[in-house]
């Protein structure tokens, strides 16, 4: 009798209650940190992607065909320095498994491996090793580039006639973008075709970087043979402006190869009335792109823009041997002009091509060959990859991109890991006062007044 009371009394009732949801929430917490344990997920909200991998590092390790091992090399008491970014390597990809070597207490692996500094990370698949170049990102997915290509790559730049040079750091060279090829493991070099009218064999891809003087006919001769016998080439010609001190020529020889390919370089210069230029920096003179067409190419690049300085436009069309697509046209605000020689251009002048208007186009050429195909790109500009204009938004991207579908490496086309945006705000002595006197004396003034006055009312 007494036990059916106690087991009928409120007091029961509300502890048996309170007990369930206590071993509910035990019982959620546990799982909760089982699947937490399982299956690592994270979310970044940063504005650029800061801790999370770029689409290509995840291309390349959720492609991988053989065990992956990264093995990271420093003392115990700062593993936790890589673990971080090497523990998202793993989450890509159950192929990939990630070691820690502490040199100090296993002399022996780090001298096998070559280690002469803490922090080192090595990535091996298969029997091939290759030390990262540094604990980021970049340094990581270069190391498994490395593993995975066979041997470098040779991208050859046509050199002579006034084209932008790979060895020059100055604003009109090509630098960076050399830096840039050789973290996809491609080597730079320049190449005459003027002292040998051929192609070298080691080349596979041909760059021909805005030449402000024409090729003679035995240099397009060679880049002619070079494509049509399964050659990769990337031509950037610039609008051949008449005026001032530098002039840049017509280039017709080489533009009559291009055409018989089915892209037609246009005799004018595009400009873009675009306000948005303004809000970015460009004049005019510099053609904004944002949308593109859906080539391997530029199909990642759908909402990143690229700028493209002295553009002039391009025709295209198939032909019984080529396959063209464009890439990408000018905005709808853009307009050519074909007066070259004067500063002053007339937006207003029915002469005026209206935008959009085609910038760049890639192709390929039928060889009759099997397995053998020929591939061009020609952009109407060249500045947008040179060291003042490659780090404008996606240009860097864009020209990595044409390389690699150049050379067939097409698992590597992507957006590349972002360098780190510097976002410290940068305060006077009166605002970093008033920042001060808000954090400790106004916002806890406020909280402290309106403490009393609610007890106030309530006394």
């Amino acid at each position: 009798m007494m036990t059916s009371r106690w087991l009928k009394a409120r007091q029961t009732k509300y502890a048996a209650y309170a007990t369930t949801y206590i071993l509910i929430v035990l019982a959620g917490i546990v799982v909760a940190n089982i699947l937490a344990d399982r299956y690592s997920k994270s979310y970044d909200a940063t504005s650029n992607k800061r801790y999370s991998l770029s689409d290509q590092t995840a291309k390349i390790v959720k492609g991988l065909t053989q065990n992956a091992t990264i093995t990271y090399f420093d003392q115990s008491t700062r593993f936790h320095e890589g673990k971080d970014l090497l523990d998202e390597y793993a989450n890509l990809s159950p192929k990939v498994k990630v070691e820690y070597v502490d040199p100090d207490k296993n002399p022996q692996a780090a001298r096998e491996a070559g280690i002469r500094d803490f922090g080192t990370a090595v990535v091996q698949i298969g029997l091939k090793k290759e030390t990262a170049k540094s604990l980021t990102e970049e340094g990581i997915t270069g190391a498994f580039i490395r593993d995975l290509k066979s041997s470098t790559r040779t991208v050859c730049f046509v050199t002579g006639s006034g084209e932008h040079q790979i060895d020059d750091s100055d604003r009109e060279g090509l630098s960076r973008f050399k830096e840039l090829l050789a973290k996809d493991n491609y080597q730079s070099k320049s190449i005459s075709l003027l002292q040998n009218a051929e192609v070298p064999n080691d080349c596979i891809t041909v760059v021909v970087a805005g030449p402000t003087r024409n090729y003679e006919q035995e240099e397009v001769d060679a880049i002619k043979k070079y494509v049509e016998n399964g050659g990769r080439v990337m031509v950037m010609l610039d609008a051949p402006l008449k005026g001032g001190r530098s002039e840049i020529a017509d280039n017709d020889a080489l533009a009559t190869v291009l055409q018989s390919w089915g892209v037609t370089p246009n005799k004018d210069l595009i400009l873009d009335l675009n306000p948005l230029g303004q809000l970015v920096g460009t004049g005019p003179g510099v053609a904004l792109v944002t949308s593109y067409e859906s080539q391997p190419i530029v199909s990642d690049l759908k909402g990143t823009a690229t700028g493209f300085p002295l553009s002039r436009s391009l025709d295209t069309k198939s032909t019984d041997k080529t396959s063209v697509q464009k890439l990408f046209d000018s905005s709808t605000s853009s307009l050519a002009t074909t007066n070259l020689s004067s500063a002053e251009v007339n937006p207003n002048d029915p002469k005026n091509k209206k935008g959009p208007l085609t910038i760049a186009a890639a192709g390929t050429y039928n060889t009759g060959k099997e397995s053998t195909q020929g591939r061009f790109v020609v952009v109407g500009s060249s500045a947008w990859v040179s060291n003042r204009f490659i780090g404008f938004n996606g240009n860097s991207d864009l020209g990595l991109n044409t390389i690699n579908w150049l050379a067939s490496d097409e698992d590597l086309i992507s957006i590349r890991p972002k360098e780190r945006e510097d976002r410290r705000i940068t305060m006077t002595r009166a605002q970093l006062s008033w920042v001060r006197a808000t954090s400790q004396f106004l916002l806890p003034g406020i909280v402290l007044i309106v403490g009393i006055s609610v007890w106030w009312k309530r006394r």
